[in-house]
């Protein structure tokens, strides 16, 4: 049981609350302006501070900028307000002189208006809303009141929405193509159900970057598929096929359709074989036999199809970034842009985090809807 539970806890437990911690934490001004910070904590908020923390600021970014200490600061306070780079550095790289309070606004304006050091008092705090609020189109003003993003800069609703609707077209499209394929396993005899199986596996011992790029060759516009459409006549020019949903779809669905073809086919080997033999003895066709005993029996394994492809759809990367355009790229793509590139990891924190509450949600939902689906007395235990 112990080892169970530290699995559990070390491999999901410990990265969720990693991820929630990195989503509000803002560390960079306390790290590199520990003075400053302290002051500003102190400080009521209300105008300007006093000529002590203009001090401390100014003798602050000096060393800081010395040591080279300055860029996390910077990327933070620019990814809230553009232009924030650019201050620091001037006030850090300038030779100041007391009073200081005087000094700074004479070099940049923006440092004698409220609203600039409100955004620092904000980011001395060490926790922040900013980047969940960010993730789903909302800002904070210079007043700290919340507000929505500019509709231009509005990005990750759609985002989201992109990615669910992938994920449930998906999750749709792997059900259609693996319920007959598990129906048809589960009726073989014992030893061809083994083979038909074990092919069902061999796409598991391929990694999905291999998989993806056999389509991204298979898709190109000189591919092999456009050659086999040009020679059948069906078009007389080439289609664009890669770069596209159509893309994104085939090679999602490829590298899915196992996990949705095993657990009906396990569900479906359960079913009792005597149940068509009763339909057809109370006068059912096979057709009202599969819609009203068979379906309904089979509906856990189509549920739990459905639940893994569909949580495994909603993270994928690989593959929308090899075969997807720019408008089919989905929420992993910019968590890992945040991660590897801008290395802004609080707004990949948020992402995620809220990556993780929407496949929860839609898995709740699932669950509560697929009992439902089953009608009462059906397989029932006696």
């Amino acid at each position: 049981m112990m080892p169970a539970v530290l699995v559990v806890v070390l491999a999901l437990v410990v990265p969720l609350l990693v991820s929630a911690a990195t989503a509000v934490r803002d560390p960079e001004l306390r790290a590199a302006l520990p003075r400053t910070a302290a002051l500003l904590r102190a400080w009521d908020g209300h105008g300007l501070p006093e000529e002590a923390t203009f001090a401390a600021l100014a003798g602050e970014l000096r060393a800081a900028e010395a040591e080279q200490a300055l860029g996390a600061l910077s990327r933070r306070l620019n990814f809230e307000r553009s232009g924030m780079r650019g201050l620091l550095l001037r006030a850090a790289r300038a030779e100041l002189v007391a009073p200081y309070s005087m000094a700074l606004p004479a070099l940049d304006p923006r440092w004698g208006a409220p609203a600039t050091w409100a955004l620092l008092r904000r980011a001395a705090l060490g926790v922040t809303p900013l980047y969940l609020l960010r993730a789903v189109d909302l800002d904070i003003a210079a007043d700290g009141a919340v507000v929505m993003q500019p509709a231009e800069e509005a990005v990750f609703g759609r985002l989201f929405l992109r990615s669910l609707v992938i994920a449930l077209q998906v999750t749709l499209l792997a059900l259609l193509v693996a319920y007959p394929a598990a129906y048809a396993i589960a009726r073989l005899s014992p030893g061809w159900a083994r083979l038909a199986t074990v092919l069902v596996l061999v796409p598991f011992w391929v990694s999905i970057l291999v998989r993806t790029t056999a389509w991204f060759i298979l898709l190109q516009r000189e591919g092999p598929l456009n050659a086999a459409l040009l020679a059948l006549g069906v078009t007389d020019h080439p289609l664009q096929l890669i770069f596209t949903r159509f893309a994104v779809l085939v090679a999602m669905v490829h590298v899915l359709l196992p996990f949705a073809i095993l657990p009906m086919v396990g569900v479906m080997k359960r079913i009792d074989p005597r149940l068509a033999r009763a339909a057809a003895s109370l006068g059912a066709t096979r057709w009202q036999h599969f819609r009203r005993v068979y379906l309904p029996l089979s509906l856990p394994g189509v549920g739990a199809g459905g639940l893994i492809v569909f949580m495994l759809a909603i993270g994928f990367y690989i593959t929308p970034a090899l075969v997807g355009g720019n408008t089919d790229q989905m929420v992993s793509a910019f968590i890992a842009d945040y991660t590897t590139t801008t290395l802004n990891w609080g707004m990949a924190g948020a992402l995620a985090l809220l990556l993780l509450a929407m496949t929860a949600a839609v898995v709740a939902l699932a669950l509560l809807l697929v009992p439902r689906l089953r009608p009462r007395g059906i397989g029932a235990p006696p």
